[in-house]
């Protein structure tokens, strides 16, 4: 029986949706960066500065590193079950992890606010 990273319920259904939902937002928010990269050559410093401070690219980008963190904790939670037999070993690094993906996001805030 699967087990979900995310809930008690749903057998996986809800690790499952909160991977391709995050790979689609992670997706349209890469491929507009490109555009955008592609559509304006020689950026400079102030061109980055002038991009990020305007809020709905901060919510964005915010987004974009949650749906990424997300998405990477449970992908890192599957390999760590499916592969990790010991629990005491298991638990250590998903907690070092988990604890590395929440400092990351608030890092992230951080770096984004401080535009």
């Amino acid at each position: 029986m699967v087990k979900s990273v995310l809930g008690v319920s749903h057998q996986g259904l809800t690790d499952w949706l909160v991977q391709r939902v995050s790979a689609l937002v992670m997706a349209v928010y890469s491929t507009s960066l490109i555009i955008y990269l592609l559509t304006h050559p020689g950026l400079e410093f102030t061109d980055w500065h002038t991009l990020f401070s305007h809020a709905w690219m901060k919510i964005a980008s915010i987004l974009f590193i949650t749906c990424l963190l997300f998405h990477a904790w449970v992908g890192i939670w599957t390999v760590f079950t499916d592969y990790i037999k010991n629990f005491v070993l298991g638990l250590i690094l998903q907690t070092l992890v988990f604890l590395g993906l929440v400092s990351c996001f608030f890092w992230a805030l951080q770096i984004l606010w401080g535009v």
